[in-house]
């Protein structure tokens, strides 16, 4: 989700994003959930005053000020929900909903969420057939109750992205995926690269050549008039820099395919290729505040930097000796540390912190051999 405003580099002061989990609450049980969510409020969970002041700190950055990510859990679990909103609002802040598919998403809670200024919710859909989604999410009518809910969204003039965890059992549905949420309306999609953390953990992510399969995929299909982000992904950039400079595709058969499938799907491109290319990562332009008031610099990077209950975003956010060790390129190691994309890359360091417990070890998702090692 894209706030109206971005910096070309310089993420010491504040980040573009404050992610907030405002619940561990959830009617769903997906297999890849990172929050390990549940039916119930998880302990300790910051109460509406404390949620009210996490806001007010997220306005002492000024302006202009970081978009607020309402995320869980589902928001929606929270019976305070909506004056939270309004208050973020209120104070000019950018506010964005990550939603869970239930009954909870009805029209009603869509419009009073399009009402308060929210500018844009995004849904999961991380299967081009109800088959696989449903089994991923544990609810039998997922599926179908995602895409009505995309086509709610537009009905009812409330912009809506959709997420899609990239994991090995829906790699070759990926083309499906995007021609299902653009015939519906959907105004963006952003691929979520599986970090194994929280029920992930027990999932198969893709190995580095099939990421670098689906990030060249990624970048065509930029090119069909909605745009395509990733998270967790930050080699995309590299991949999309090297397309735009007239690298050629790779030659995998996973490619290929999905390659294929696309105009099968969409016809030729007709668009230039598009990606706003935001250097930022973990603690990088982006933090995490969890349900519980503790602040990481991801919600895939479980090493706390302080709580916002006892202080203040902003210090945490500009001091931290881990925000400043990664925000570092100097620091970064491996093929990471010698790569030439490495400043507007940098690697995923969630994925290097879960994969080898050093936070400035090489992305081992990304295959990419630096230039200078291959002299």
């Amino acid at each position: 989700m894209q706030p109206p405003w971005s910096k070309d580099g310089d993420y010491s002061r504040k980040p573009i994003f404050v992610c907030w989990e405002t619940t561990k609450s959830c009617l769903l049980a997906c297999r890849h959930c990172r929050a390990t969510a549940m039916k119930g409020k998880g302990p300790g969970e910051l109460d509406h005053e404390s949620g009210l002041r996490l806001i007010d700190q997220i306005a002492e950055f000024g302006e202009p000020y970081p978009a607020l990510l309402l995320t869980g859990g589902d928001p929606l679990m929270r019976s305070d929900i909506f004056e939270l909103i309004k208050h973020a609002r209120d104070r000019g802040i950018y506010t964005a909903v990550a939603t869970s598919v239930t009954p909870l998403l009805d029209r009603a809670r869509m419009e009073n969420l399009r009402d308060q200024g929210v500018e844009i919710i995004s849904v999961s859909l991380d299967g081009a057939t109800a088959e696989l989604h449903d089994r991923i999410r544990n609810i039998p009518g997922t599926f179908e109750a995602t895409l009505a809910a995309v086509e709610a969204a537009r009905a009812c003039g409330l912009r809506l992205q959709v997420n899609t965890t990239v994991m090995n059992s829906n790699l070759r549905g990926l083309a499906d995926i995007f021609h299902l949420i653009k015939q519906r309306g959907a105004v963006a999609w952003e691929a979520f690269f599986l970090i194994r953390t929280g029920r992930g953990s027990a999932l198969e992510s893709p190995g580095p050549l099939e990421s670098e399969q689906v990030t060249h995929f990624l970048y065509d299909a930029t090119r069909y008039g909605i745009p395509v982000r990733t998270s967790e992904g930050p080699h995309f950039r590299r991949v999309f820099i090297q397309r735009e400079a007239g690298g050629p595709p790779p030659e995998g058969e996973l490619y290929a395919h999905l390659a294929r499938r696309l105009r099968e799907l969409e016809g030729e491109p007709t668009r230039p290729a598009f990606l706003r290319l935001n250097p930022t990562g973990d603690g990088k332009g982006i933090v995490f505040v969890a349900h519980d008031g503790e602040v990481y610099p991801s919600g895939f990077f479980p090493t706390s930097l302080g709580n916002i209950k006892g202080e203040n975003l902003r210090d945490i956010y500009t001091s931290h000796p881990l925000l400043l060790g990664i925000r570092n390129p100097a620091n970064l190691k491996g093929r990471c540390g010698r790569c030439e994309h490495k400043l507007i890359c940098g690697g995923s360091r969630s994925r290097a912190y879960a994969e080898s417990g050093d936070p400035y070890a090489e992305d081992p998702a990304c295959p990419y051999v630096p230039a200078d090692a291959k002299q």
